[in-house]
């Protein structure tokens, strides 16, 4: 009972966050305006991201199946994008719950392990995230002035700026920061046998050996599989890209912007949907509408029309195709067991 209540608080709590992100990200913006350019827009273009998303969600449970391979099971492609899409629309009610469910979903209808899957998952998020990096790098070294005059200008040295405000002076900080590591390594000195029996460094611990146990599986897989999930790699990511391009043309202010552009702000972007918020919503919309300001000179409604286009149009397609997703692979029986297996620790 107890654990309801927390999860319904910390819901409560990130719709809150997601809501008053949303109003900042359109403070000070007429929504009629916005409203006019998104009854103009050219909905085809909406659609073309819609199917590359499509690809790009099939290209993944495909990539999720070769390193499932390695612990000895071969689910097939209809069930892995089955859990995968009921994985995503779980994440819109409850972010990082969605993984969980995606890993009891296919461990039911395959027979898997749901703590072997798991374990793959973390290791899909590893690799997404040296994906996002490279493509950040690349992004600095080819187009540092756009990168710069945004990431560094508009969000680090802001922040940088508030909390050196904070504390005073930057030396303050870093006393401050030392003491702090200091403190925490005292006390893990002191309390470990203690600490090693709390829920939260448990649970970090089995996240860290998830991670290793999905790289494992990575350096098992035969070659082949290795040069396909690579291949799959640069495919996902390439669809993402496309959906950020295309929609570009659905709206005339963003119409004049390159392919290149497309990879900036999918970059921008990820920022925002990393955020612990429901889909990034608001934090996508803030972070988007403003590259697009800074570095484009594209008004700020414009901006938002584009975010919003570009934001809602998914959660909209992950809503139908999760639900049809969840009724298929879960069946009537797997619908009633799912929140009792969702309540364990992912343990079969």
């Amino acid at each position: 009972m107890k654990g309801k209540i927390k999860q319904v608080i910390k819901l409560g709590l990130l719709i809150s966050l997601g809501v008053i992100l949303l109003l900042l990200a359109f403070r000070n913006i007429d929504l009629s305006e916005v409203f006019g350019i998104l009854k103009k827009a050219e909905y085809s273009w909406v659609l073309l991201a819609l199917a590359a998303s499509v690809l790009a969600f099939l290209s993944r449970a495909r990539r999720w199946i070769l390193l499932i391979r390695p612990l000895g099971y071969k689910p097939g492609l209809a069930s892995a994008y089955h859990a995968l899409m009921t994985g995503y629309l779980i994440n819109f009610a409850a972010p990082r719950l969605g993984e969980l469910t995606r890993c009891v979903a296919l461990g039911k209808k395959e027979k898997i392990p749901v703590d072997r899957l798991f374990g793959t998952v973390i290791a899909e998020r590893v690799f997404d995230m040296i994906s996002i990096f490279i493509i950040m790098l690349i992004m600095i070294l080819g187009r540092s002035n756009r990168m710069d005059s945004f990431i560094r200008t508009d969000i680090f040295q802001p922040l940088g700026d508030k909390i050196s405000s904070f504390f005073g002076f930057s030396t303050l900080f870093i006393i401050i920061l030392v003491l702090f590591h200091a403190a925490i390594l005292i006390l893990f000195l002191l309390y470990r046998g203690r600490m090693r029996q709390m829920k939260l460094l448990t649970r970090i611990r089995d996240i860290i050996k998830g991670i290793f146990s999905g790289l494992k599986t990575f350096i098992k897989m035969k070659m082949m599989d290795k040069f396909e999930f690579i291949l799959h790699t640069l495919i996902i990511w390439s669809f993402y890209v496309i959906m950020t391009w295309v929609i570009f043309y659905a709206i005339p202010t963003t119409s004049n912007l390159q392919f290149v552009d497309a990879v900036f702000l999918l970059v921008i972007g990820s920022l925002g949907m990393a955020a612990p918020v429901q889909g990034g919503i608001g934090a996508f919309h803030w972070i988007v509408s403003r590259a697009l300001n800074v570095v484009y000179d594209i008004d700020l409604k414009d901006g938002l029309a584009y975010a919003t286009l570009s934001h809602e149009s998914q959660l909209l397609l992950i809503a139908i195709l999760g639900t049809i997703s969840f009724y298929i692979i879960m069946g009537r029986r797997g619908r009633k067991k799912i929140n009792l297996n969702l309540t364990t620790d992912g343990k079969e």
